[in-house]
């Protein structure tokens, strides 16, 4: 098995042939991963069309929306990414801390929906994927696996869905919205960690010819278009920033590993500003800190294996969460008792606690990251640390009163507000934490190994060529690539049409 997701090249011109005859009998046309980067290419024509489409609805029109620049009621579009800068009275620190905003976008309030395009969209433009007869299969330790069933649903094909039975009840309500069968949502053991787990059912599925497995952890798809799209994002929302501050320095970038396709835009600003990229992971299940495993609630983060697309001999950072610091945290945003204590003990202010509800926990997550790399790299004000809010509050309902009833019988207090948030974000040290050389991201890189080598049967060779800067250098020039195939695969839907 060679790396997947990296064909330029036709591969069945008669899946192509069939692929664009879906299209057109349905009226789908592709953005460009250009377009998506920069939407202000986004034909005129295009962008008025979408005035009139909900942005929750099956509509092929809101893979225009499928980008960071939607507005909060993700109808029309903003010149900078919703941001907020979190202050230091919510952080305890100097650095800028500057999340962007991920649940503006459509269908599923999530940018895993970026992820799923930008794996699918390769394979339909090189007919690797035949939509009148196949099945696309989303393993995911939750949200990737919505944006599949999406971007399936909107490109005239069927999503399957593949995830742990453990995750939240909002996620199982939502594909049960969304799916053309119910059938077409698997359960499988466990909760986050248990990624072995979803892997042997999708090479049980993958004995099908029918099913289509896209991989986020190994479609390298998933890498690129965070590079490209998210990474651009991010840095226009820097450069906002930086506008009335010019002396500003983007210091670090974080991001809970996961399948590792958000942090490639850690790649991205790297290259452009010598950020330092730092990867997350629950303190649970600390793979890349002690070669751990374990069981946790950071829901959306797989563990106990190093994703193949992730650029680990790149990474700057190793910095591990409690789930009980983002459980805790994520009932104080959530909760009567815990906005009144940051509005009225800490000073929050009013445009900061209205932007709470846009932190889901794997979000939470990525922000103790950012709090605890800039204690350790010693960052001031002038220093900005970007993440992004991968999702909002609005997928953990039930995880809020799941964790009251479970760790605060009776009610969240105003005593238990300032326990969590001293305890959780004042509290958030240096402790659980790794600067990586060469030696460490060596160590790292080797536990790939067993998981895609042993098991998943990918080509030692392959393997190895990732740990090479040159590799990752090379994989630049495929979205322009898959962007020209785009547009011609456009061109014959519209002339057929």
């Amino acid at each position: 098995m060679q790396l997947p997701g990296l064909e330029r090249e036709l591969v069945d011109a008669a899946a192509y042939q069939r692929a664009v005859g879906r299209f057109r009998e349905t009226g789908i046309v592709m953005p460009t991963f250009a377009e998506l980067a920069d939407p202000e290419r986004i034909p005129a024509s295009t962008v008025a069309s979408l005035a009139s489409v909900d942005p929750d609805s099956p509509d092929p029109r809101n893979l225009f929306r499928v980008h960071w620049f939607n507005d909060l009621a993700r109808r029309g579009r903003v010149r900078i990414p919703e941001y907020v800068v979190l202050p230091r009275e919510l952080t305890g620190v100097d650095a800028r801390i500057v999340v962007v905003l991920g649940d503006r976008f459509p269908m599923i309030a999530a940018h895993k929906v970026l992820a799923a395009f930008g794996c699918l969209a390769p394979r339909l433009v090189t007919g690797q994927f035949d939509p009148t007869t196949q099945r696309a299969v989303w393993p995911s330790t939750g949200n990737y696996c919505r944006g599949g069933v999406a971007i399936s649903r909107i490109m005239g094909c069927r999503g399957v869905a593949v995830l742990p039975e453990g995750m939240s009840r909002e996620r199982f309500d939502w594909l049960e919205r969304w799916v053309v069968d119910p059938g077409d949502i698997i359960r499988t053991p466990g909760t986050e960690s248990n990624v072995k787990e979803i892997y042997d059912k999708c090479a049980e599925l993958q004995r099908d010819s029918a099913n289509v497995i896209l991989n986020q952890f190994s479609e390298f798809g998933n890498h690129l278009v965070h590079y490209l799209v998210t990474g651009r994002a991010l840095e226009r929302v820097f450069e906002a920033v930086r506008e009335t501050e010019p002396g500003l320095a983007l210091a670090a970038f974080t991001s809970a590993t996961g399948s590792a396709g958000t942090i490639g835009a850690g790649d991205y600003l790297k290259e452009r500003h010598a950020t330092k990229i730092v990867a997350g992971e629950a303190l649970e299940c600390p793979t890349m800190l002690r070669n751990g495993f374990g069981e946790h609630n950071i829901q959306g983060i797989g563990d106990k294996h190093i994703p193949l697309i992730h650029n680990v001999m790149n990474t700057d950072l190793v910095v591990d969460v409690s789930d009980r610091a983002t459980d805790h945290l994520l009932v104080l945003f959530n909760t009567e008792a815990g906005l009144r204590f940051l509005a009225t003990e800490r000073h929050v202010p009013e445009a900061v606690l209205a932007e709470l509800p846009a932190f889901g926990i794997s979000s939470i997550c990525n922000v103790l990251l950012a709090v605890k790399a800039a204690k350790r790299l010693q960052l001031g004000p002038d220093d900005v640390v970007i993440t992004v809010a991968t999702d909002g509050a609005a997928m953990y309902r039930s995880e809020v009163s799941r964790i009251v009833a479970r760790d605060f019988p009776g009610e969240f207090t105003a005593t238990s507000a300032a326990e969590t948030f001293g305890q959780h974000m004042l509290g958030a040290g240096t402790d659980d934490l790794l600067e990586l050389g060469r030696e460490e991201r060596e160590r790292i890189f080797n536990l790939g190994y067993y998981t895609w080598v042993e098991q998943q049967g990918v080509d030692l060779a392959a393997f190895e060529a990732r740990r090479s800067q040159d590799f990752w250098d090379g994989l630049r020039v495929l979205p322009a690539a898959w962007d020209e195939l785009i547009g011609e695969f456009n061109a014959r839907v519209r002339a057929a049409s």
